[in-house]
């Protein structure tokens, strides 16, 4: 018995190996769209869940019923923009309303959990704990919270009812506790960089740029884009609800925040958008009078002058600068001319690789938690580098792309009736969480685009 299971593992293991990606065709690309919108359909409403206990509006899971039952941060939201996509094709007026509840309970049950300071935690389980016992074991001005994504889930869905902003009023002060507490306590003041408190969490659980490095010295490039958007959210969220003057105050934040990600993050060298370093010593001036005849003080005239070091690790976050319509045209330009179309870098057979394999921390080992985004694919990475291609007029990149993840995601149904959290770049074999839906249902939208069909965005 033993021998035939050795067998099977083996065969297994030989096919994975071997594996490759379907034909980039027409005929393929007609095929496996209509495969992913038949599953998509299908299982759309297992991401709906009901209200109760801590959480007292019904909210979106970002996944089917596979998926625990739990309210997320950004995955909720790249979900919702995913649920808009499924509506505008295959859905009535009365499943719109319905959806709405659920869509505004993501918003609002984060806005619920949180408090005056502004610390929101990055997920709610259903029987979490108070916030005061949350935070007995927890410091909030030293902690992570939930991403920046608040304000843009909130102005997606205000956007997509019209400008009506009214169900959101009475808790717009908390979302204004949520992002000042990251204007005043996750900025560096020399930079004006936004930075993660430690290494937890972060979304992009093992990104070398911030995993495993010391507590606050992590600016960056992923959360700074974030930041950059939900400021912008902010304003159109403030002059929906006529306060014209916050919201003059976060166009301001959200300006100076721009100048300073293209100033610090910025490579000349490289050409790419890096996360920076933020961990130097403070610069302190030796009491002259204080030393002794004859004692040398080596620093004396030779003062630092720069606040960050660019990590130059190619990290697939660099092109959220596009995203978020940080980077100029030009820079744009070499972006994608330099580092999207290298093959030996970020640009895979099945997509984008989260880390080029040119970096020493390269590693596409099966990873539960924290998840492995040290190369291998995952679909809102494909997404969200897509949407900066569109943004910046790169369609024929953004076809590519769009085109990979379509027959990426459409063998895995194919194969297993389900999508997975990751896959492998080089033959899109699939790594982990069978099952897993979230973002992956954003190639609905990346088909809708290549089809010249109206679809749906992200704020």
């Amino acid at each position: 018995m033993n021998r035939i299971l050795a067998t099977i593992l083996a065969t297994c293991m030989t096919a994975a190996l071997f594996a490759q990606m379907p034909e980039r065709n027409a005929d393929n690309i007609k095929k496996y769209t209509a495969l992913c919108r038949k599953h998509i359909y299908k299982d759309m409403k297992g991401m709906y869940r009901e209200a109760g206990q801590s959480l007292p509006y019904p909210f979106l899971a970002p996944g089917s019923n596979q998926y625990l039952d739990m309210l997320w941060d950004w995955d909720s939201w790249l979900s919702n923009i995913a649920l808009r996509q499924i509506l505008l094709e295959n859905g009535r007026e009365s499943d719109s309303r319905e959806a709405l509840k659920y869509e505004q309970g993501c918003v609002r049950n984060a806005l619920h959990y949180g408090g005056m300071e502004g610390w929101i935690p990055i997920w709610i389980e259903r029987n979490a704990p108070s916030r005061e016992e949350m935070l007995k074991k927890r410091n909030p001005w030293k902690s992570n919270m939930h991403k920046p994504t608040i304000a843009q889930h909130a102005a997606f869905i205000v956007r997509n009812m019209n400008g009506d902003a009214e169900w959101l009023r009475d808790d717009f002060y908390k979302l204004q506790a949520f992002v000042s507490m990251y204007l005043n306590h996750h900025r560096h003041n020399a930079t004006g960089l936004m930075y993660w408190q430690t290494d937890e969490a972060i979304g992009v659980d093992n990104d070398p740029s911030t995993f495993y490095r010391p507590h606050g010295s992590s600016g960056s490039i992923f959360l700074n884009a974030l930041m950059y958007r939900e400021l912008l959210a902010m304003e159109y969220l403030a002059n929906c609800l006529n306060m014209e003057g916050i919201a003059k105050e976060f166009k301001k934040e959200a300006t100076k925040l721009k100048q300073c990600i293209q100033e610090h993050c910025w490579d000349q060298r490289d050409r790419f958008y890096y996360s920076v370093d933020l961990n130097l010593l403070p610069v302190t001036k030796p009491d002259i009078k204080g030393l002794n005849p004859g004692d040398l003080y080596l620093h004396v005239g030779q003062p630092r002058n720069y606040d960050c070091l660019i990590q130059r690790f190619s990290v697939w976050s660099g092109f959220m600068a596009m995203w978020a319509g940080i980077a100029t045209e030009q820079q744009a330009k070499e972006m994608v001319t330099r580092h999207f179309c290298d093959t030996t870098s970020f640009n895979a057979p099945a997509g984008i690789r989260t880390l080029s394999p040119l970096e020493k921390m390269y590693n596409l080992r099966a990873s539960g938690n924290p998840s492995s985004w040290q190369g291998p694919i995952w679909i809102n990475v494909n997404y969200l580098v897509f949407r900066g291609l569109v943004k910046y007029g790169y369609n024929d990149q953004a076809r590519e792309l769009a085109e990979k993840t379509i027959l990426l995601l459409g063998r895995d149904y194919e194969r297993f009736g389900a999508l997975h959290e990751y896959y492998l770049p080089d033959n899109g074999e699939p790594v982990l969480n069978k099952g897993f839906q979230n973002w992956n249902l954003l190639v609905l939208n990346m088909a809708a685009w290549l089809e010249g069909k109206d679809f749906v965005t992200e704020f």
